[in-house]
């Protein structure tokens, strides 16, 4: 049983925000179904790092929840910033159960273990973004809070957000600091498309392995974390 990563699959199969008008998107879903089923068994975990849906509430996001609970394996998910249907952990509980979408999870101040790691992140904050203090205090809170979830479950806690903590251009410090004082010794991020794929940092940063997963940036193939 293997566990397995990918970030933004903007899904659209209910609203009119089609990715394949960008260069490298041509048949995205297509080619994410294939090269999913290809990898992926129904033993198998994957971790979705937000921007799942282009949906803005359960309704229009409900046709690409389906799809995704077709595809072989379990979902847990993490909150992308470009998914305004995501609710409250509760009401994405109700969501799921109420539509028999029995693959996915999320994971929103809590954790979920695969195998022999525990599942831990939030959408977290971005150096390039316009927000406030506020914002960015909200994202440290809950990610420290899922870490220390993902602590006492016993098992390895590895880190999966969306926003990537830091890229060849900068970081977030804040949110870099907590990543590598939390003591956790992976973390996956998303975000990064087309052009900014170039100023992704994938390597080892103080003691920690930074790795981006982006749909596109991956050719839409599920990156292996554990086998």
């Amino acid at each position: 049983m293997s566990v397995f990563t990918i970030g933004d699959t903007h899904l659209s199969l209910m609203t009119e925000k089609p990715m394949d008008i960008f260069g490298g998107w041509e048949n995205y879903v297509e080619r994410l179904e294939k090269n999913w089923k290809k990898l992926v068994k129904p033993e198998d975990t994957v971790v979705v790092l937000g921007d799942i849906s282009w949906a803005l509430n359960y309704e229009e996001a409900l046709e690409d929840f389906k799809f995704l609970n077709s595809l072989p394996g379990r979902k847990i998910l993490i909150k992308g910033n470009h998914d305004f249907w995501w609710q409250t952990a509760s009401k994405n509980k109700k969501f799921v159960e109420e539509n028999s979408l029995d693959t996915i999870e999320f994971v929103f101040n809590n954790t979920c273990v695969a195998e022999d790691i525990a599942v831990c992140g939030t959408r977290s904050w971005f150096f390039e973004t316009d927000e406030s203090d506020l914002v960015l205090n909200r994202e440290l809170g809950r990610m420290k809070r899922s870490i220390e979830c993902a602590k006492q479950t016993g098992k390895e806690p590895v880190l999966f957000l969306h926003y990537p903590p830091l890229t060849t251009k900068g970081k977030c410090e804040q949110i870099y600091q907590a990543v590598i004082e939390s003591g956790v010794k992976e973390c996956y991020y998303a975000h990064l498309h087309g052009y900014s794929i170039s100023a992704a940092y994938n390597g080892t940063s103080d003691g920690v392995k930074f790795k981006l997963v982006s749909a596109d940036s991956l050719g839409f193939m599920p990156y292996c974390v554990r086998k």
